[in-house]
């Protein structure tokens, strides 16, 4: 027997609709044709295996107690889950009947995982191919089902889903369990959830509204001069050009370039006005501007964020249903924007397709030409999948406003694959007044050309296409008729938006600080992966870290807390973008799965023993409290060196010198629980002698005898 297996039903429906009849359907199965073409086709309902508990690797790590962390266990297990247990017994029962097996899980590295370990699982023997759908289509279906690979081929691709899933437990676990037992100690509630991709989003969230709130507008100057030609015979149209900063005024700049002083502001405006001067750059020209590439996930999300204003959530629950329910654009969790060249030859039937599904593009297909190749065709850039786009099924049913919206989005970045380019009528004119220069610049668009399939927001208008500039050569003298330093003020970043915040997980690269690191990222995928980005966003608010401020993102003050309590390694985008770095790297091959776990535990095992002396921020120090709370306190990095600060900053502000926490009780051990709520005990020293006590004193006044510098028995 020949054993497909999809990673869902709807998968599984369209390969059977692929394979020869008859067809007999049975719990969790579909049977197809007859003797020696029988096959049967089932399907996973996502993972049906999980990564166990920690309670099954040892029952004493069911209770959340410090002295148990890390938890690092020594062999992996897999549970199945409780919702699905009754089609992994479909599965493995048909996979011992199986003579061959076609792995036919989602073309990503997550649907090669999952099915890859119910094979393993159930032990199977037997040789496996790998088919890859993008299109749930029946002529696409039939295709991939015709061009099996070796499964063999896609086993790094397994090892690097693996390797995330068992780094996630590590991470996830040890740092969620560690802070929240942290937290419990100051008399907090709840879970303090950290993950290594949710935590350093939540951070980028937090350092905005930070940005936000603690920003002081500050006045700054736009010098700008009005120039007309000195000559009678050449174009005497006046212009307004702007002061171009340069190195000699440098200390009154900002990071941005932008002039800070008045009085410098004005003394260029008086040196210049009235005086002669020279173009000594004169560059006018039409630009080509190639249409942008077909939609991935996250560009999809940023553009319907944008554009209407969705949920990163509701944009991939949109488009899932576009493709498994209507059948209407390609697999949709794809991070790609190539195409396969081969797919061109469907041109014209998709575009058939589109003026029926969306008849208000009909009027636009006119002008395009089936023929035309853009750079979107590209075999060498296409892998498990490619760009999302329109199929060759027509409409067979209403679609919602939102999946009207979202097909249109991709069937507009498809189409403009065949349109030709626009063409910006592009000038500058650069001036020289003694030691200033000043530039005017002149864009219009000449030839829309693919811009007419693009969509504007209603509420705001596109920006004013600059006047046309005098046609004057290099050398001409010119003179300035006025000029004048107009004041202007700085203003705050604006809060996350859906939209924003995709495009700085997407784009992570620029909020990393290490220069190597970040020319590294400007490569890879950034912060989670397509599949995983909205979901990453709606746990934030789950887990109330996050909250709407009508159409903005905002950090809670749960969320600013906790950002506060944590070291940089952990609330920072770097680590996770290493690892998404490092996971592509085990994708292809170039990377080692086993010592990238391993170093992942010595990591871990830092985190919660304490970090390296002179880290600039460290997690909470166990046996170290703030004299003002008794909270735990934090190890940070101040202008006069490190210190010690209160974890529940800024609700208390209490600090202790690093000298001040030598060891008191003359032990060296490591901190031993307190019987009654678990913080450190400490030794101390009374007119009695030795004794040791809570360190959450006066909240707990627990205190033991000292029996040869240990806490005696009760």
């Amino acid at each position: 027997m020949h054993l497909y297996i999809a990673e869902k039903p709807s998968l599984g429906r369209a390969i059977a609709a692929a394979l020869p009849g008859p067809h007999q359907k049975g719990q969790g199965w579909i049977r197809c044709g007859k003797g020696s073409q029988a096959a049967t086709v089932t399907w996973c309902i996502g993972h049906l295996l999980e990564p166990a508990e920690p309670a099954r690797y040892d029952p004493s790590w069911k209770s959340w107690r410090l002295e148990h962390l890390p938890l690092l266990p020594k062999q992996w297990l897999l549970m199945p889950r409780d919702s699905v247990k009754q089609q992994l017994t479909v599965l493995k029962a048909l996979i011992r009947q199986a003579e061959i097996i076609t792995h036919a899980g989602d073309p990503d590295r997550e649907g090669q995982l999952l099915v890859d370990e119910v094979l393993e699982h159930a032990g199977a023997k037997v040789p496996v191919k790998r088919i890859l759908i993008n299109d749930l289509t029946p002529a696409a279906v039939t295709r991939a089902v015709n061009s099996p690979r070796d499964n063999s081929e896609f086993r790094q691709l397994s090892l690097s889903a693996q390797a995330r899933q068992q780094a996630d437990w590590l991470y996830g676990i040890n740092l969620t369990r560690f802070y929240t037992l942290s937290y419990q100690q100051q008399g907090e509630q709840g879970v303090y959830s950290v993950g290594r991709v949710q935590t350093p989003v939540l951070g980028l969230v937090v350092e905005r509204d930070n940005a936000i709130e603690h920003f002081q507008a500050k006045p700054w100057y736009r010098v700008e001069a009005q120039f007309h030609a000195r000559e009678p015979d050449v174009d005497q149209r006046p212009f307004i050009a702007r002061w171009l900063p340069d190195e000699n005024y440098s200390q009154y700049l900002d990071e941005e370039n932008r002039l800070l002083d008045p009085s410098v502001a004005q003394a260029i405006a008086a040196s210049v006005e009235g005086r002669p001067g020279q173009i000594v750059e004169s560059r006018f020209r039409d630009r080509r501007e190639a249409p942008p590439l077909p939609l991935s996930l996250s560009v999809l999300q940023i553009e319907a964020g944008r554009l209407y204003g969705m949920a990163a959530r509701e944009v991939l629950d949109t488009a899932q249903s576009l493709y498994e329910r209507h059948q209407l654009i390609t697999y949709p969790r794809s991070d790609c924007r190539y195409l396969p060249e081969d797919q061109r030859q469907q041109a014209s039937q998709v575009m058939q397709a589109i003026s029926r599904v969306a008849p208000a593009l009909e009027p636009l297909l006119g002008n395009l030409d089936s023929g035309r190749k853009s750079s979107a065709w590209n075999d060498r850039k296409v892998d498990a999948h490619h760009a999302i786009i329109p199929t060759t099924r027509g409409s067979t049913r209403a679609l919602s406003d939102a999946e009207q919206k979202i097909y249109g989005l991709v069937s507009r970045y498809y189409l403009m694959q065949f349109a030709p380019d626009a063409i910006h009528r592009e000038g500058r004119l650069t001036v020289q007044v003694q030691e200033h220069r000043f530039r005017a610049t002149e864009t219009a668009v000449a030839s829309p050309g693919w811009k007419t399939l693009q969509i504007h927001k209603r509420d705001t208008s596109e920006p004013a296409e600059k006047a046309p500039l005098p046609r004057l050569d290099k050398n001409e003298p010119v003179v300035c008729s006025q000029c004048a330093a107009n004041e202007r003020q700085t203003r705050p970043p604006q809060p996350f938006t859906d939209a924003t915040l995709l495009q700085a997980m997407t784009n992570i690269a620029r909020f990393v600080a290490d220069p190597e690191l970040r020319k590294t990222l400007r490569e890879t995928d950034g912060l989670g992966t397509e599949a995983t980005r909205a979901s990453i966003i709606e746990t934030l608010f789950k887990r109330e870290y996050l909250y709407r401020e009508k159409r903005f993102i905002r950090a809670t003050a749960k969320g600013k807390d906790l950002i506060a309590a944590l070291p940089d390694a952990v609330r920072t985008p770097d680590r996770t973008a290493r690892w998404e770095s490092t996971l592509e790297a085990i994708r292809s091959g170039e990377a080692d799965a086993g010592l990238f776990l391993t170093n992942l535990r010595t990591e871990i095992q830092e985190l919660i023993h304490r970090a390296p002396s002179g880290q600039e921020h460290t997690g909470p120090r166990q046996g170290v409290h703030c004299p003002k709370c008794r909270a735990p306190m934090v190890e940070r990095e101040g202008k006069f060196g490190a210190f010690f600060a209160c974890t529940r900053y800024p609700k208390c502000k209490g600090t202790r010198p690093i000298e001040d926490n030598a060891p008191e009780d003359g032990t060296g051990q490591k901190p031993i629980p307190c019987p009654h709520c678990f913080s450190p005990l400490v030794r101390r020293r009374s007119k009695k002698g030795w004794f040791w006590g809570c360190s959450n004193f006066p909240a707990c006044r627990q205190t033991l005898d000292d029996n040869n510098g240990k806490p005696a028995p009760r």
